[in-house]
């Protein structure tokens, strides 16, 4: 078993669950410098893991094996685990009582993310929901990458369609015609550079624009 001391109260990250999305969210985490311990019971994603995340082999549905694990040191859980709905009800109940000041849980369909909420699960996120919609975007128009951030409101990268190109942001007056912001843009070899008025847009740049995700489809669907 591998096996790793708790940080101090608040300072790290719980992840529970080393399936595909567990693995990449604790992985990032590590690499990004936070401090972060992950769960998990099965034996062979701990073979798979061990040397390579800070983790540690418990059943996280046992509340016993949670306070053990010192889960009172941490500002953050995480239950990465989603197909075993049973598991991801008892283990996100153990971290409810435990007051984990921020829980997020995995779900895999809206009912599942129901019950997750109605336990008290502070944040439940639909990963492979997320991404089909995501890439639906995607493959759909001229989009580059797509992010709806809450009610609609979404932020995309593309390329500019002729009517901007070779004309600054004033000139073309994407804003009232379209309702959408262009917030930066990137040109080859040149720094990401925040709009303005002023900034001219060419044929090879990208970039960066938000609005309502049906204002945003409309414009980028446009030659």
């Amino acid at each position: 078993m591998a096996d790793r001391k708790a940080p101090e109260r608040d300072a790290g990250v719980l992840v529970i669950g080393l399936g595909r999305f567990g693995s990449s969210l604790a992985t990032t985490l590590d690499r990004l410098g936070q401090d972060v311990l992950a769960v998990e019971s099965d034996d062979r994603l701990i073979a798979q893991w061990t040397g390579r995340l800070p983790l540690v082999q418990a059943d996280a549905s046992n509340p016993e094996a949670l306070e053990q694990l010192g889960v009172h040191d941490f500002g953050v859980a995480v239950v990465g685990v989603g197909t075993a709905l049973e598991a991801s009800v008892l283990i996100t109940g153990n971290l409810v009582d435990l007051e984990v000041p921020q829980i997020w849980a995995k779900a895999v369909s809206a009912e599942h993310g129901r019950i997750l909420t109605r336990i008290g699960a502070h944040h439940v996120v639909y990963p492979e929901s997320d991404a089909g919609s995501r890439v639906a975007h995607l493959v759909s128009g001229k989009m580059l990458d797509y992010i709806e951030v809450e009610d609609g409101f979404t932020i995309v990268k593309m390329r500019p369609p002729r009517e901007m190109q070779g004309f600054t942001l004033a000139q073309s007056d994407i804003r009232r015609k379209y309702g959408i912001t262009v917030i930066g843009v990137k040109s080859p070899g040149v720094d990401f550079a925040y709009a303005t008025p002023e900034t001219r847009v060419s044929s090879n740049d990208l970039l960066v624009c938000s609005g309502h995700a049906d204002l945003l489809e409309r414009f980028s669907a446009r030659p």
